[in-house]
């Protein structure tokens, strides 16, 4: 492509995009016209095959994202007393899930070569006050990037910690463990729940839609009340019995259920995220090669944990770069119909946050990191010339 010249086509380039088959239509139509749109087969055939796909014994499919988050931290019994560590570096639902159930959300800082919960900063924090101050840990996969969840069991299971891991990101994604093992994101070998989001921009869209895993039994059979207004229907559960009608409300739960043509949608794009995580990766590399050497464009480090054989278990949901005039090139690439995004916004300057107490300044790195991160495009149907014209007008602004 030579240099200034446009696509042919004014198309917008978004930063993130779903890609909706003929397969995933027909799949949805079948279920449409069957005897059950919601609480049917499909529900449960897609948590089988998705918890087969990130090799975790149990799968709780949820309305969204948050919801999910939601019923984890219900599972795990968060209160009034609870206090639970996290990013600042994330989509909020990953805090405010805590304080949904009155807990109290404490940040700590980020690595700013990784943009990941740091694991040092967490330590630090939990060392600061008295054993059993806290009570677990959100690590968030970042980007896709995979947490070392194998560092952060350690220290909480020093400290009495549970692990809610957001692999939002980060489905098909993996670290290498101390043993040499691949872990997929969301196996639970070392969180004690993982969460999802089908979100469209995101590897799997179901247009909204969100999945727990664990391989924790108990917590799973809570999932599982809790999603559906803490009602059970279960014979072995119930504490009377008036016939085949009855059902107990034992808890207080929510309608997060989801369904079941949005479960036939999943299943469908479930049978492609290989072919959809082989591609962004693809993308990546060319990216990462087009700014090696470009003065005054960073990108992100992979976690090193993640290295085997010049493979990454990285997931890309986002590619993210930084410059010193972020809007600027925000600005620009806009100006030539690139939807670039910023991800994200510290979530302890949110005015929310800021009025139980936190304040700009507190946790330095993600706050340099927000002020020149820019996510650019990163699907798997952008087309090679797309990319190759995102990466000309990335150089043009930087070099000029």
């Amino acid at each position: 492509m030579t240099q200034n010249s446009e696509l042919k086509t004014n198309k917008p380039i978004p930063y993130g995009r779903q890609n909706i088959t003929e397969d995933d239509i027909a799949a949805v139509v079948e279920t449409l016209q069957s005897d059950y749109l919601t609480q049917g087969p499909k529900v449960a055939e897609f948590e089988n095959a998705f918890a087969k796909y990130v090799g975790a014994k149990y799968a709780v499919a949820v309305s969204n994202g948050t919801a999910a988050l939601h019923l984890c931290t219900m599972a795990l019994g968060v209160n009034e007393e609870s206090r639970v560590i996290t990013t600042p570096i994330t989509f909020v639902a990953s805090a405010n899930c805590v304080r949904y159930c009155g807990g109290t959300v404490e940040f700590a800082d980020i690595d700013l070569n990784t943009a990941l919960l740091s694991v040092e900063k967490v330590r630090e924090l939990i060392e600061s006050k008295p054993k059993g101050y806290y009570s677990g840990i959100i690590p968030v996969d970042f980007a896709g990037n995979p947490v070392n969840l194998e560092e952060f069991r350690k220290l909480a299971d020093a400290h009495g910690l549970w692990i809610i891991e957001d692999a939002a990101h980060s489905p098909g994604g993996y670290f290498i463990d101390s043993k040499g093992q691949k872990q997929l994101c969301g196996n639970g070998q070392f969180a004690d729940l993982a969460i999802f989001s089908f979100h469209p921009v995101k590897h799997i869209a179901t247009g909204e839609g969100g999945m727990v895993t664990t391989n924790d039994e108990a917590l799973y059979k809570k999932l599982l009340l809790y999603r559906t207004h803490g009602i059970t229907r279960d014979p072995e559960l119930l504490e009377e019995n008036h016939g085949g009608w009855y059902m107990e409300m034992q808890e207080l739960g929510y309608n997060y259920r989801i369904p079941d043509m949005l479960c036939a949608l999943g299943i469908s794009q479930l049978q492609r995220a290989d072919a959809g995580m082989a591609r962004r990766r693809g993308i990546a590399k060319v990216y990462d090669k087009a700014f090696a050497e470009v003065a005054g464009i960073e990108t992100l480090q992979t976690t090193p944990a993640a290295l085997h054989d010049d493979e990454t278990g990285h997931a890309y949901h986002l590619y993210v770069i930084k410059v010193q005039d972020r809007k600027g090139l925000y600005d620009f690439l806009r100006g030539h119909n690139i939807f670039a995004q910023v991800h994200y916004i510290p979530a302890h300057t949110m005015p929310y946050y800021r009025n139980l107490g936190y304040q700009k300044g507190d946790f330095p790195a993600a706050e340099q990191y927000y002020s020149e991160c820019l996510s650019l495009p990163m699907y798997p149907t952008l087309t090679h010339e797309e990319q190759e014209f995102v990466i000309e007008k990335v150089k043009e602004f930087v070099q000029k």
